[in-house]
Parts: C-alpha cells; structure tokens; sequence
C-alpha cells in the first residue's frame, strides 16, 4: 500500500469513528465521503449516499436549503445553522451544522459539512414548551405559585436559616418582589438559588401569573433561541407557529438558569428584550410586546464570568439592578442543624417513619462536613440516611459512607505543636524546619476549620494571600476537602 492510500485508510478509520456526522460533497454537488455517523442522523447506509447527487438522496432540500450547495455557491462558511429536512425515506431529520468549503490551493472542490444530531433534543424541547402552554392554559393554572422541576410551590420562607448574611439576602429578596426590575442569583451549586428565585415570584404581584424556567446549559444556542422567542412557519425547514418562553411568560416571570452559558450573540438578542419589552420570533418581521420579569441565576461569580468572555457586559448590567449572592454552605454552619431537622421532618413524612434526631457522633460528622454540594448534597446524606435507620435515631454508620471516608483520625495529628518532637532520652526527633513545617500545618488547619474550609477566610484569619494558603495547603496535603 503506498503511503497515499495508508494516510487515506487512516483518515478514514477516524472519521468513521467520530460522534458527529461528516458529509463531504464535490464541486457538482455528489458525495465523495459520507460517515457511519451521518448515515445514523440521516436513517441511510453509506452505500446508499456516496457517489450520489445531494438532491437524489435528499429531495426536500434544494439549491437554498441545502448548506452544503450554498456554500459550494457562496465559497463562505456557514456555522451552527439549523436544517431540517427528509431524506428519501421520508424520516425527518433535525440537526445542527457547520459548512465550509473545501479548496485545493486556491481553487474550489467541494463542501465539507460537521452535523450533529438534534432531532431527539428539538422534539423534547419543543414538547416541554407545548406542556408549559398546555398547563398555563389550564383554569386557575397561572394562580398556583411558581412550581419547581419537582411541581413544589416555593416561598421566601422556605428559605431557612440562622446567618445573618443569608437573612439579609431573603429580607432584600422581598423588597425585590415588590418591583419588575430584573434580579441576579448567583452562588454554587445546590445552595438554593432556584428556590430564593421562585420565592421572589411568590412574593410579587405577579404571582398570580405563570413562573417559567429554563436552564440556558441544556439546549444549543440554535434551539435555545426558537424556544426563548417562538418560531413562524417558514422560518427553517420543518418550522412550525410556535410561542416561545418570552410570550409564555407574558405577566409573569421568566428564569433564566446559567444565563452565563448562553451563546454569546444570543445574549445579545436577550438584550434587546430586556431594553425593547418586545420580542420577535424566529422568521417573523413584526414585533410582539411581552411584559414579562427576567430573574437571572448563575454558579460563578459574576464578574469573573464577564472577565472570562462568558457573560457580556452590558447585559450583566442590565440584570444586575438587583444582584443576590447565596452563600455556600461552609459559610453558613448555624444552618446546617436547622436543615437537618427540617430535612429529617420531611423524610419522616414521606418514608413514615418516625426518626426524632442523629446521633451526637452523627451530627458532628455533618456539622464538620465540607459540603461541597451545598445543601443538596446535605438533603441527599439525609434522605441516604433515613432510608437505612431503622430506629428513631440516626447513627454514625447510617450516613452515607463517602462522609466517613472523608474523616481524619482524631490522633492523626498532634494535639499540640509540642508533641513528638522529643524522644524519651530528651533528644530532638525533627529538626527545626520540621518543627516549624508541623506548626504551620496545625496553624492552617486551625484557620481552615474556624473559617468551615473557606479558603479566603482562612487566609483573612492567617494574615496572607489566598494564593500563598493555597500553595502551603497543597504542600502540606490539606487542599482535597477545602473550596475557594
């Protein structure tokens, strides 16, 4: 085999392993390659497309539908388009593309297109909005309160705690409702923004009208867009009438989860939203007034996301005219007993049993925890617990054991900075830089507990730079259960 055919047979083994469809077509239009993958978009075999003009195997497409022809025409890339169409068999096919064309040196031989697969996402996505329509629709339906992913009507005072820092974020959250002005959640994972959301709502004047979330993460911005502003017919290939989320919302609220992860350019046009009160939806040329509240929520930091590129700017300062940040658990230990016995209350409820409280060696196993789920992953330990015990009383062994495994012997360190540095002749056992390694160590992990593994915190108390404790916590081997 010459090395020509060798690199062919390699390019191909590659291609026809990827998860993406790769259709290659020359300068005529016929396919010269066409992948397995393809083949599983498109419901064809290989054999039934390659050395085939495109309109053959495909006769819904035509001169400007098909990507791949328009760019053959045009010479210019087309990314992330939307393309619906039928193959011969009459399947309907939903993808995501990008099309570029193909040169050799300067001239043009053919087109060469990346597909992924959405027609299953599209069909749940599209099915999601056509139930949130169908409930809204319902009578009565739109004074029920705002509803969870799980149906639970969530109020500001679900919120439970005993910080400060978030009692003060739930008493701001009610001056918040009081108003239609947009509102950012922002904190880690778990910690409870969704419900401090849909309690904003419940709290509003607008609680009488519908409360509608969508996470920005779990759709491509090319589908995200058509649910967010609705759909005409004729907008793409296989478009229907559709009201998008925006419309849906009309009255109410409308939460944007992980605002960060939406494509940048889509931002935008969230923007013009938020400025306009209109919205226009995919394919129209006319207007739609929306009255709708735009509350935000994020897990990063705000600012830093704006730094990185993922969120712009200017949007970020339209919704932060109320910006609420939820701490992390690690912040907020008083809390921690006051979730548990609600926690266990409600399990109690829906296990009926009769659990009254943990064990003291259980309790302060959680009090200790580093939490690194938030109050979720608190919940979970719960639920994970109360569905093991037995009695009334939650016992070290009933939590889950991943919690246990995290724990250090309580003799694994030295009490003091003193201990075992002396042998029982009176001699010296470490040296001084030891001696002094051990102190840090003991001084950082006294830090680290009094701040609940908060490394900013830690590093206040300890009178350094974050990333000087950072550096010493991995030095010393302390970094693995800690959070920024």
């Amino acid at each position: 085999m010459t090395e020509q055919a060798n690199d062919h047979a390699w390019l191909t083994a590659v291609l026809s392993g990827v998860d993406v469809g790769v259709h290659a077509v020359d300068i005529r239009g016929f396919t010269i390659y066409y992948n397995d993958s393809a083949g599983r978009l498109d419901g064809l075999q290989t054999n039934e497309v390659v050395g085939r003009h495109l309109l053959d195997v495909f006769p819904s497409l035509n001169e400007e539908t098909s990507s791949l022809l328009r760019v053959l025409r045009s010479q210019e890339t087309i990314s992330y388009r939307r393309q619906t169409y039928t193959n011969y068999r009459g399947d309907e096919v939903h993808t995501t593309n990008t099309t570029r064309p193909v040169y050799a040196g300067d001239r043009l031989i053919g087109a060469l297109e990346i597909a992924a697969d959405m027609t299953e996402m599209k069909h749940l996505a599209e099915r999601v909005v056509d139930l949130q329509a169908a409930r809204l629709s319902q009578p009565g339906a739109k004074g029920k309160g705002a509803r969870g992913v799980s149906g639970v009507v969530w109020s500001l005072a679900d919120l439970l705690t005993a910080t400060p820092e978030v009692s003060r974020v739930v008493e701001m959250a009610k001056k918040v409702a009081e108003t239609s002005s947009p509102v950012l959640v922002y904190g880690e994972t778990g910690t409870g923004k969704e419900l401090l959301v849909q309690g904003i709502h419940s709290a509003s004047a607008r609680s009488g009208c519908a409360f509608i979330a969508q996470n920005c993460a779990a759709l491509p911005g090319a589908l995200l867009e058509g649910i967010l502003f609705g759909t005409v017919k004729g907008s793409f290939t296989g478009a229907e009438n559709r009201p998008g989320l925006f419309e849906l919302s009309h009255g109410g609220t409308l939460f944007l989860d992980e605002l960060n992860s939406m494509p940048p350019d889509l931002q935008a046009k969230l923007l013009r939203v938020l400025e306009d009160q209109q919205v226009r939806r995919l394919g129209d040329n006319k207007s739609i007034p929306v009255d709708v509240r735009i509350v935000a929520a994020m897990n990063v930091d705000p600012e830093e996301a704006v730094r990185s590129g993922q969120l712009r700017a200017d949007l970020y300062y339209r919704v932060r005219v109320a910006a609420l940040r939820l701490p992390p658990l690690a912040e907020r230990p008083a809390d921690i007993p006051l979730l548990i016995d609600h926690f266990i209350a409600l399990y109690n409820r829906r296990f009926g049993k009769s659990v009254r409280a943990l064990a003291e060696d259980a309790q302060s196993i959680l009090v200790n925890a580093s939490w690194r789920g938030n109050v979720r992953e608190l919940k979970h330990a719960i639920e994970a617990a109360m569905i093991v015990v037995d009695g009334d009383l939650i016992e070290r062994h009933h939590l889950p054991a991943y919690l246990l495994r995290d724990l250090r012997p309580v003799n694994d360190q030295p009490n003091t900075v003193t201990d075992d540095v002396v042998g029982t002749d009176g001699a010296l056992i470490l040296s001084l830089s030891e001696r002094l390694a051990r102190s840090e160590r003991l001084w950082i992990q006294e830090a680290l507990t009094k701040s609940c593994g908060h490394i900013a915190n830690a590093a206040a108390i300890l009178g350094i730079p974050r990333q000087t404790l950072q550096s010493k916590m991995k030095k010393y081997g302390l970094w693995q259960h800690h959070r920024e």
